[in-house]
């Protein structure tokens, strides 16, 4: 039974030396209309973004409510973030994303959410001075990165993971600059931590790249590691406005 099983032949899905497609991919006319909304979703983006001053972008779980300690420590980087006069950038949604842009609100610094279209879960939250929402995925994602000097990443689930390992892809192949890049929850990442020391003994990643994350449950390592880096890298410049590009 199982030999006549293996033996049976399995009809090709497209037909051998014909072109055909499927349903997936669109017409050029649809193609090009995307492309277009993309565009303007970039242009609208960075006339919003370009004058919020140099930011940190703070990833977590949208689910965390108020009374929970990885929303305190959220918080607790927003105001910590303002008081070095950062500009603090999130998601703009609940939870974590809520926590960082209200430590920042609170405290006198500037709240930024770069938003985006969900059909569960997400809404931008009140602790906003500048909210943007976007359609897709990856257009919020460069934002989000764009305008940052250092990525603080609390725990979360599938979004918070795929914005740091695309973040820390950025990093690690030098796309962008080597920004520090803070794992925060010791407990929460100690496995996803683990699994990365067994990829650099598998030689998936190299050793040195570990490097490039610190791993945390402290608030004050955290903001020191940051603000070492932009202190020895980075000079205060005054930057000029232009009346054509910024977006009131």
């Amino acid at each position: 039974m199982e030999a006549a099983s293996a033996k049976k032949k399995i009809e090709p899905i497209i037909p051998p030396k014909e072109q055909v497609y499927l349903e997936g991919p669109k017409s050029r006319g649809y193609e090009l209309a995307f492309a277009w909304r993309v565009f303007k979703q970039f242009i609208n983006g960075f006339r919003t973004l370009h004058f919020v001053g140099p930011c940190i972008t703070v990833f977590g779980s949208a689910r965390f409510k108020e009374d929970h300690p990885y929303y305190e420590a959220a918080r607790e980087f927003g105001k910590r973030i303002a008081e070095i006069g950062f500009t603090t950038m999130t998601g703009g949604g609940p939870g974590i994303m809520e926590a960082a842009n209200r430590g920042a609100f609170e405290n006198g610094g500037v709240s930024v959410g770069c938003n985006i279209q969900l059909p569960f879960e997400q809404h931008a939250n009140k602790y906003l001075n500048r909210s943007i929402t976007f359609e897709h995925f990856f257009v919020r994602k460069v934002l989000l990165v764009k305008y940052s000097y250092a990525f603080i990443i609390l725990p979360g689930g599938f979004g918070t993971m795929d914005e740091f390992f695309e973040t820390l892809t950025l990093v690690q192949t030098k796309t962008i600059t080597q920004f520090p890049i803070v794992l925060f929850g010791k407990d929460y990442y100690s496995s996803l931590w683990n699994y990365a020391e067994f990829m650099a003994q598998q030689g998936t990643i190299s050793r040195e790249d570990m490097k490039l994350v610190l791993l945390t449950d402290s608030i004050d390592e955290a903001m020191e590691h940051i603000h070492t880096y932009i202190n020895q890298n980075y000079k205060v410049r005054p930057r000029k406005r232009f009346w054509w590009f910024e977006k009131r």
